[in-house]
């Protein structure tokens, strides 16, 4: 069985891992400031967007595909090219995609069969939709482990179970390098979480805050002084659940920048040695512009899968 996998360009991911899959991206177009761009999760764009395309501003919003434009997507080549088709979305609670895509699904499993015939292809073509429940690289590491299972030729049922195991366990952190674009679009969006005071306190202090998305839901889970104390944090709670155990053998890293930055980061070095012990995969991405225009360049994220809640102290 050909098994395809689709995400939004909200999923954090490295590029040479998407193409080696066959991952087919949604992208999302991101409007502001008189400019536009379309995410395609394309490394050299996004660093240019984050490099010089990111003066952001308190006006910048996302648009995600229609229902219909997903429905041809599919249509006018997925149908042909695979007979099991997985799409993750970036969870439903902060976007319209998971909305669109199961709205798509119905048109698709409506009018394939003339299309698939066409092609040679007699059996019939399936297509799940997913609510990954989190974000960027948390809804990256339920893709990876999607494609992972499918080049490895598990069932469709051993993935599902994965899947909706995953949509549980994953948690993802993020940190923002700069609060002004977080309180811009939180003000935006009418969020009171970052008001004023807070604000201009953190901005003084040097305080950021850790943001989880897990389980459908985001908010500040922590407070850190200094970004370099709170991502050397992430990157030691990730340790701490590696050799604890994880629930997928994979671990996601996004930068809102040029990802070779992280690499340079101790506490980064540290967690990927831990990782190789414990045959763990630690992708390291651009983190996707629709994550940028809400926390800011120079931001970075992290997501890994563990039955145990991590703490951030």
């Amino acid at each position: 069985m050909r098994i395809g996998v689709v995400t939004d360009s909200c999923c954090d991911l490295p590029r040479d891992f998407i193409d080696a899959h066959r991952i087919e991206i949604m992208p999302i177009a991101i409007h502001g400031g008189g400019n536009s761009f379309v995410d395609h999760r394309d490394p050299a764009a996004t660093q240019a967007f984050y490099r010089d395309g990111l003066q952001l501003a308190a006006d910048f919003t996302s648009a995600p595909l229609s229902p219909e434009q997903i429905c041809a997507l599919f249509l006018d080549r997925l149908v042909v090219d695979f007979d099991y088709v997985f799409c993750i979305t970036v969870m439903n609670s902060r976007s319209k995609i998971f909305e669109h895509a199961s709205q798509a699904a119905r048109g698709v499993l409506t009018d394939y069969r003339p299309i698939r015939e066409a092609a040679g292809h007699s059996k019939p073509f399936s297509l799940r939709v997913f609510d990954s429940q989190s974000l960027f690289p948390g809804q990256g590491l339920i893709v990876a482990e999607v494609a992972r299972l499918a080049a490895e030729g598990a069932t469709t049922s051993r993935i599902i179970a994965h899947i909706e195991r995953l949509t549980q366990t994953t948690q993802a952190f993020l940190i923002p390098a700069d609060l002004s674009q977080l309180r811009q679009q939180a003000r935006r969006k009418g969020d009171k979480s970052v008001g004023l005071a807070s604000y201009l306190l953190g901005s003084a202090l040097d305080i950021k805050p850790v943001i989880r998305g897990y389980q459908g839901d985001t908010h500040p889970v922590a407070k850190v002084r200094g970004f370099e104390t709170g991502v050397d944090k992430l990157f030691a709670t990730a340790i701490e659940h590696i050799e604890a155990g994880l629930d997928a053998p994979t671990i996601c890293v996004s930068y809102g920048g040029d990802p070779q930055r992280v690499t340079a980061m101790r506490g980064y070095q540290a967690m990927r040695q831990v990782a190789q012990r414990h045959d763990v995969t630690v992708h390291l991405a651009e983190m996707s512009t629709t994550a940028g225009v809400n926390i800011g360049a120079g931001g970075l994220a992290l997501a890994f899968a563990s039955q145990r809640e991590a703490l951030i102290n």
